[in-house]
């Protein structure tokens, strides 16, 4: 680590940092010499759900809208193109035989008639195709009588072509074959959709027919939006939970997440629909599934991909109780512990296991290193409690060495969040989950919340928070200015405790502006373009300069929580050898600081400062204006050992120093 003593903290701020005596300034007093704890590496995450259309239509590239017939209507997103005659086109359903993905499409074109038969699939809100780039289709096929081939185009909203290739099937045989061909896009388009004319006299049987764009991260095929991850990996987070959120529970446990049918083949994964299907009656969406194209191994490969510790949540036997509030008995609650038991033996079992074997066979022989595991989403009551104890006593002394995360309800405080608390806080479990929605003036008066928390009881995962500009769960909400400047005057109390709480993340991460359910969230996407709101700046500012040791900074003795309109953390980073300060100036007035830092014997001559700021509080980003609330960042001359500054008004600012 870093010679402490000889390390400076000190920044000019006005603008962009530049030095102005003004008024009596606010002593700020920086004790780099007191270490109060570590920082978690992993401190700063993620937390993503699919909802907003975050997956299907999102996160997972795939263009295709019910790509396999299984939803509830089975042609949904599909139109008829040309003239077919009855029984040319069916869709069949085997039932057992094939339970996961039952139903698929038979062409026949000898009842089509002259005029030519299609489809058209229109995609998540259209297709967003980009000129000049590849496409590759695919799709699963069974020749029942020879001699029909696809013939391909990419359409605007008006109809022309951007896009055509052609695909035959190769060979004879009855059995169900992949098979691919590609084409490349002569122009961009957000709401295109794919068409597929049949051309030629035969029959043939189809099932997941796919459309995905070459440019997926890291070029997977049938991967993930390369823009959207790109976005998550310039946060350096440090982990990643998943799969949520409320879909874990499910409307009733029929509906819950089960990941053992989002691993293995494709085909042979068990489509669910999204219970942000037809949550709100403010916005229906009943073309809402899961495919799970994106499943438990392609969230781990995630999560590997961007440097985070995966923290997958399954269900503890209970639904959501909003909504039916249904639980498993506990004599039958062994399937659902095992469940949890297997995941851990998928993520760090040896390959000659049987779930190490099935993780090696789709290509990962390594272990994930899974540290943690979540038991429950949002549960209550004593009857999540008991449950619970099943769960932690089976991975205790199964696999010890995994860290249980519990659920301390929907709310940070009320009858539910205190009975909660004392409960788990007895049972020692190592990580309880908070979660806060709340209007900003919450996240301003909260900034102390965990000052007084106790340091040797579990540690706290801040594992949903978000500032609801109008009220929880309105549709009416903004990922606006003031909601961002409420978050980040809240999180230097939690940086300022961070030996107490060990984990942070926003929610929801993913909102696709035509389909999304709830907002605000942290990341807004169309089909072509993706951003990070003020929002994601805050949270992106706390994860890129967290450092290694948490040390006091004081106005008057006491935190900087709210005193004058300022709220204050500091920390050390023994690798980078920096102190780094973080300020919030609330006031719609600059405000005059001193940072006085003792032990010091010299200062160093320059300072980085990042500035997130406006001045208007509603401003917000847009597609068209993705950076209008965006950090700015300047090196800056230092001068005298106590000087004094000037913050701008509204602002949340990062001063880093060398040594």
């Amino acid at each position: 680590m870093m010679n402490i003593r000889k390390t400076a903290v000190l920044a000019s701020l006005i603008v962009l940092c530049v030095a102005m005596a003004a008024g009596q300034p606010t002593v700020l007093r920086v004790d780099i010499n007191q270490i109060k704890g570590k920082v978690n590496p992993a401190m700063w995450g993620l937390f993503f759900e699919d909802i907003n259309m975050g997956a299907d239509g999102g996160l997972y590239a795939e263009l295709i809208k019910n790509r396999s017939f299984e939803f509830f209507r089975p042609l949904m997103g599909w139109n008829v193109l040309g003239k077919a005659q009855e029984g040319a086109l069916l869709v069949l359903n085997r039932q057992e035989q094939q339970a996961a993905n039952p139903r698929f499409l038979r062409v026949n074109t000898e009842r089509s008639g002259a005029e030519g038969m299609g489809l058209s699939n229109e995609g998540f809100r259209g297709m967003g195709i980009k000129e000049g780039l590849r496409y590759d289709f695919s799709v699963m096929y069974r020749q029942r009588k020879p001699g029909i081939t696809l013939k391909l185009e990419l359409v605007d909203s008006a109809g022309r072509v951007i896009g055509q290739g052609r695909w035959q099937p190769r060979g004879d045989g009855q059995g169900w074959q992949k098979q691919s061909a590609s084409f490349q896009a002569t122009a961009t388009h957000p709401r295109a959709r794919l068409n597929i004319w049949f051309e030629g006299a035969g029959e043939i049987d189809l099932d997941m027919i796919s459309l995905f764009p070459a440019d997926t991260w890291k070029g997977r095929p049938g991967g993930l939006r390369a823009d959207m991850v790109q976005l998550l990996a310039d946060m350096q987070p440090g982990f990643l939970r998943f799969p949520g959120g409320c879909i874990v529970e499910g409307f009733d446990l029929s509906q819950r997440f089960q990941w053992k049918k989002t691993v293995g083949p494709i085909e042979d994964r068990q489509q669910l629909i999204n219970r942000w299907n037809f949550e709100f009656r403010h916005r229906p969406t009943p073309d809402y599934f899961q495919t799970f194209g994106l499943g438990f191994f392609e969230y781990f490969q995630l999560a590997e991909d961007i440097g985070a510790e995966p923290l997958p949540i399954l269900n503890c036997g209970m639904a959501c109780q909003f909504n039916s509030a249904e639980v498993v008995p506990m004599d039958r609650l062994d399937e659902y512990v095992q469940d949890a038991l297997d995941l851990i033996a998928f993520a760090n079992g040896d390959i000659s296991s049987p779930w190490g074997k099935l993780r090696a066979e789709m290509g990962h022989p390594e272990p994930f290193n899974l540290k943690m595991l979540g038991v429950g989403n949002e549960n209550w009551g004593p009857q999540y409690i008991e449950r619970l104890a099943v769960f932690q006593k089976a991975i205790n002394e199964q696999y010890p060495e995994i860290a249980i995360v519990a659920s301390s309800g929907t709310d940070p405080s009320g009858e539910r969040f205190d009975y909660l608390n004392s409960e788990l806080r007895k049972m020692q479990v190592d990580i309880i989950d908070e979660h806060y929605y709340r209007h900003p003036d919450w996240f301003f008066e909260n900034a102390s919340r965990y000052d007084d928390y106790d340091r040797n009881g579990p540690k706290i995962f801040a594992g949903e928070y978000a500032a609801q500009s109008v009220r929880i769960a309105s549709p009416d909400n903004k990922n606006n200015w003031l909601t961002a400047l409420a978050e980040a005057a809240f999180l230097t109390g939690v940086e300022r405790n961070a030996d107490v709480v060990t984990l942070a993340s926003y929610a929801p991460l993913f909102g696709h502006i035509d389909g999304w359910q709830w907002t605000p969230d942290l990341i807004w996407v169309d089909n072509l373009q993706a951003y990070g709101t003020p929002n994601y700046y805050v949270q992106k500012l706390y994860a890129t300069n967290k450092g290694t040791h948490i040390v006091p900074v004081t106005a008057g003795g006491k935190p900087l929580t709210g005193h004058q309109g300022l709220y204050a953390s500091a920390v050390v980073d023994g690798n980078a050898g920096e102190v780094i300060v973080k300020v919030v100036n609330r006031n719609g007035d600059s405000e005059t600081v001193v940072l006085d830092v003792p032990g010091i014997r010299r200062m160093p001559a320059t300072a980085t400062c990042i500035v997130l700021q406006s001045d208007n509080l509603d401003r917000m980003n847009t597609i068209d204006q993705p950076l209008a609330v965006s950090p700015k960042t300047e090196t800056v001359e230092i001068n005298g050992k106590r000087p004094q500054f000037e913050l701008k008004p509204y602002s949340f600012t990062v001063i880093k120093i060398k040594r």
